[in-house]
């Protein structure tokens, strides 16, 4: 049997969020309170597992300064089917210079983070 979707978030987590990178786990979803009233959590809906940031050092009109990228990770089951949601998510953070993909494995984490 293969690893959990949330045993893998966990591996990625631990074993590449240190030296230049942070990564913190994304819970999306929602549910009632007490009284009733839906209350939604999460960045934003179709947002990745795991969100962060990637430390990189940049050109000469930023010289000197480490600036922080935002990066996204899709955690999947290897038989795992990424959604419309997802997908457009992951298209944005790309679009705007960030690091995004999904990951089914430690490796392919560190490949979206460009550590590899």
């Amino acid at each position: 049997a293969g690893v959990s979707e949330q045993e893998l978030q966990q591996r990625i987590r631990l074993q590449l969020g240190s030296s230049p990178v942070r990564l913190w786990r994304n819970n999306v979803g929602a549910l009632r309170d007490e009284r009733g009233r839906l209350v939604t959590y999460g960045l934003c809906k179709g947002s990745s597992d795991l969100i962060g940031l990637r430390q990189v050092l940049i050109g000469p009109e930023h010289l000197g300064q480490t600036l922080a990228v935002f990066s996204a990770i899709e955690v999947k089951a290897p038989k795992g089917r990424l959604r419309e949601e997802q997908r457009s998510f992951l298209a944005l953070v790309e679009r705007f210079g960030g690091y995004s993909g999904v990951a089914t494995s430690v490796e392919e984490a560190a490949r979206v983070l460009r550590l590899s």
